[in-house]
């Protein structure tokens, strides 16, 4: 197991946590409704949980933590902010946007367990199943809201 490889998928996941964090503080701006606001808070907390995991993970390693976001991410928050110009602050718009950057994010974790396996330990992979699971049970949250809106 390499360890410069080890943090480099680490620190994937901290930036894609990044996204998430600033995409949901973006979409929290983007919307007066409350119940958005309040899951969009858990959502931010969600990830800055995952991100202070996976900063302790690279510190033990001796690595430089990555800072800022992915490129899909500021792409993700751009396209919101024109996005809920365009539509007045659309909740079907907003839900959409969100669950493109979920899609992101659980696909960013799906391929780190996926291709990435020889170089995590099995500590560090249960780890990622954990916030994996917590990911993408946020990413089914938006889709069942999205989903309801377009079935109202």
């Amino acid at each position: 197991m390499e360890k410069q490889k080890t943090i480099e998928v680490l620190n994937t996941l901290i930036t894609i946590n990044n996204d998430r964090i600033e995409g949901y503080e973006t979409a929290s701006k983007e919307t007066d409704e409350q119940d958005l606001k309040s899951m969009f808070s858990k959502f931010i907390a969600t990830s800055q949980k995952c991100k202070q995991e996976l900063v302790a993970e690279v510190t033990k390693l001796g690595g430089e933590i990555a800072e800022g976001t992915m490129t899909s991410g500021k792409f993700f928050r751009v396209w919101m902010d024109v996005k809920a110009a365009l539509t007045g602050k659309d909740r079907k718009a907003i839900l959409n946007s969100c669950e493109y950057g979920e899609d992101v994010a659980v696909n960013t974790y799906n391929n780190a367990l996926r291709n990435n396996l020889e170089d995590i330990t099995a500590e560090q992979q249960r780890m990622l199943n954990l916030q994996h699971a917590l990911i993408k049970a946020d990413h089914d949250k938006v889709k069942s809201m999205r989903d309801a809106l377009v079935e109202a």
